[in-house]
């Protein structure tokens, strides 16, 4: 717990097995210009989260191919079973999958709470006819989808491709991350507060650019029962992401929300 006795989760994170992490690690530091700030290996995240005082996890991974579904899937699952209760694991699925119903099936027999899909990285428009079929059967188990949403330099995740498949799979929750819209913020918070009552968002790899006035403004507009806490982890270090939210000064029944409570009824985290 951090100082406050609030407990912590964080919602958004990724893990690598340790002899891919680095290239991993770059591979996306590339695609997004930045540098992280942590290693993306399992010891590396739970010694950060115990310096940040956060108790739980949720971690994952996104294959960029069908063949590395069923491998990161069980990697995140033993990650899970090994953690002693730390972790939470959402598992991945894709697109171009000739099996997609078997991949969700197997994903949920290792234990996994959740779907984490990157349209960017994936290569696949939200709204893209080869995603309908996952939106289906993620509704009809009531699996969360964790949907990496917004890039101003792209047209696949923006709220125009988010809104049509929130319409139509009224039954699928979705956290959009990113506040639902990297890089466009609060253009996407404009178009999406209030609207979707199966949309959540999370605050990661956001309070980096926004001012404190605007997060509070987006916060507030999607509410505090529709927020979650999120690093991003490794791109951003748990320490200076709790420290950014704390600091927004908001009162302890909305930290108490954002911090944990959201994440823990979205995922069903015990």
């Amino acid at each position: 717990m951090v100082g406050n006795g609030y407990y912590v989760i964080d919602a958004h994170c990724h893990i690598y097995p340790e002899k891919i992490a680095a290239a991993a690690v770059g591979n996306t530091d590339r695609f997004y210009g930045v540098t992280s700030a942590c290693l993306g290996t399992v010891q590396d995240l739970l010694a950060r989260d115990e310096e940040a005082g956060i108790d739980h996890a949720v971690v994952q991974s996104v294959a960029t191919t069908p063949k590395q579904v069923k491998s990161i899937n069980e990697f995140i699952a033993g990650q899970v079973s090994a953690s002693g209760g730390r972790f939470t694991g959402l598992g991945t699925l894709h697109p171009d999958s000739a099996d997609q119903e078997g991949d969700l099936e197997y994903l949920i027999s290792l234990g996994l709470h959740g779907v984490k899909l990157h349209p960017d990285i994936q290569n696949f428009k939200i709204d893209d006819y080869r995603c309908l079929k996952i939106y289906e059967l993620c509704e009809k188990h009531r699996i969360p989808v964790l949907m990496h949403t917004g890039d101003i330099r792209y047209d696949r995740s923006n709220p125009n491709r988010l809104m049509p498949v929130l319409s139509i799979y009224t039954g699928l929750t979705v956290i959009g991350a990113h506040f639902g819209g990297w890089s466009i913020w609060e253009s996407a918070a404009d178009e999406l507060h209030g609207r979707f009552p199966n949309l959540y968002v999370d605050c990661s790899s956001s309070l980096y650019r926004l001012t404190p006035d605007a997060a509070r403004r987006i916060i507030s507009e999607f509410g505090a029962d529709r927020v979650l806490f999120g690093t991003d982890y490794p791109m951003w270090s748990p320490a200076s992401e709790i420290k950014s939210f704390l600091s927004l000064g908001f009162d302890d029944e909305t930290n108490r929300k954002i911090l944990g409570e959201n994440a823990r009824r979205v995922y069903g985290i015990q």
